[in-house]
């Protein structure tokens, strides 16, 4: 999944930064009743929203349209067999067992190739460490399983009919559906977890965003982008109680000394997402569907009540969030770099990117037929207002690795 969401960098009016203990303040209770949210940690919507990227392996699929989201992963490799040879101890398995098992989940998974990669370079790493520490080890051989994880509605019929041969010899596959805000796994059944370009997605829109009766109402844009304080406000509540779920699920599926392994994205402190590219894309998205409103191809009621389900939190807001889950010891955070940042992107690979990744849930709330036309409208506004990629701001990326105490 792209952590690509952001806003439009036009007639930009930024809320008050929120400060906390690591430079922006934690909404208080007053705050979150104004808007109508009351935090609860483990609080989680009955049925969660699932919206996956684009299925099958045609020109619009997510698997023929996230090389973006691979450079990044391509570019984290090192470090994370690094983290693995340095912080995974192999004694947590049980060596003088019939069976020697390590299991590997990759939450939010998606379809391949990009999952593919992630879970062989981990297995190669693992590989290489217990060979070097063989002498030591007694009992059965190593073998591996892997939890695929991502919505039920996720296509996995495509996620394992794409996967390479080598592969399908090196370990065992299990596609695990669910919302990975909640447990998938038995508890303490996991060795390492992996997770990258998917925290971003919440498990509902703040139900507030959508009430056209709420003051934070998100009836200027289709996304979060930082511009309008109490959206941004029932935005970041909901992301605290996502990432605070997420992480408590892991708590209780990985072993004590375990690993998890994130990577993706966040906002850089004081940054809107209006001013970033993504988020003038999303905005473009957003004013080419009001331009089919006046069309009467949908209409304008109808995007007043439509938000991404998708936030992008300020850095030191994401590392809060980190560091308050008192469950796990984090061993490594750290920013790097995209390979892609500083690299001007093609029009057309812009538009068929979001295409993969938005055209479910755009189908979903709008009707079949308005894919192809919004896209095409994209492509030509895009056409005649082309990013300036120097002038907008870019993603922290980051690298953490936190181990179960």
């Amino acid at each position: 999944m792209l952590s690509a969401f952001l806003g439009h960098a036009s007639a930009i009016a930024i809320a008050s930064p929120v400060v906390s203990i690591v430079g922006i303040r934690r909404p208080t209770y007053g705050e979150m009743k104004q808007v109508g949210v009351v935090e609860k940690h483990r609080e989680m919507p009955t049925f969660p929203q699932s919206f996956p990227m684009n299925g099958g392996d045609g020109p619009h699929s997510y698997i023929h349209n996230s090389s973006y989201q691979k450079v990044a992963i391509d570019g984290a490799k090192e470090k994370t067999s690094e983290a693995i040879l340095k912080n995974l101890d192999l004694e947590l398995l049980n060596r003088n067992s019939d069976a020697n098992i390590l299991r590997i989940a990759d939450f939010g998974c998606s379809i391949g190739p990009n999952t593919f990669d992630v879970v062989q370079n981990i297995i190669d790493t693992i590989k290489q460490k217990n060979l070097k520490e063989k002498k030591n080890n007694i009992g059965a051989p190593l073998e591996f399983q892997v939890c695929f994880n991502d919505q039920p509605n996720n296509d996995f019929n495509t996620l394992f009919r794409t996967q390479p041969l080598s592969s399908k010899q090196a370990y065992l596959s299990v596609g695990v559906p669910g919302s990975f805000h909640g447990r998938v796994l038995p508890k303490n059944s996991l060795h390492i977890g992996h997770t990258t370009y998917t925290l971003h997605w919440l498990s509902k829109v703040p139900q507030h965003v959508s009430n056209n009766k709420s003051p934070a109402l998100n009836k200027s844009y289709i996304q979060c982008n930082n511009l309008v304080e109490e959206v941004t406000k029932a935005y970041e509540i909901q992301f605290k109680i996502d990432m605070g779920s997420f992480l408590e699920a892991r708590a209780e599926e990985i072993v004590s000394g375990g690993l998890m392994i994130l990577s993706g994205q966040c906002l850089p402190d004081g940054i809107p997402k209006a001013l970033t590219w993504q988020g003038v894309v999303i905005d473009m998205i957003g004013d080419c569907l009001m331009d089919m409103a006046k069309l009467g191809i949908t209409s304008k009621e109808k995007i007043e009540l439509f938000s991404l389900p998708t936030y992008i939190p300020h850095i030191s807001e994401f590392k809060a969030n980190i560091e308050q889950n008192e469950n796990f010891k984090i061993e490594t955070m750290e920013e790097i770099s995209h390979p892609m940042d500083y690299m001007p992107l093609t029009n057309h690979f812009i538009t068929s990117m979001f295409r993969a990744i938005l055209n479910t849930i755009i189908e979903e709330h709008f009707g079949d037929g308005v894919v192809d036309e919004l896209f095409e409208r994209l492509a030509k506004k895009l056409d005649k207002y082309p990013i300036d990629f120097k002038m907008c701001k870019k993603y922290v990326n980051y690298f953490i690795v936190l181990k179960r105490k």
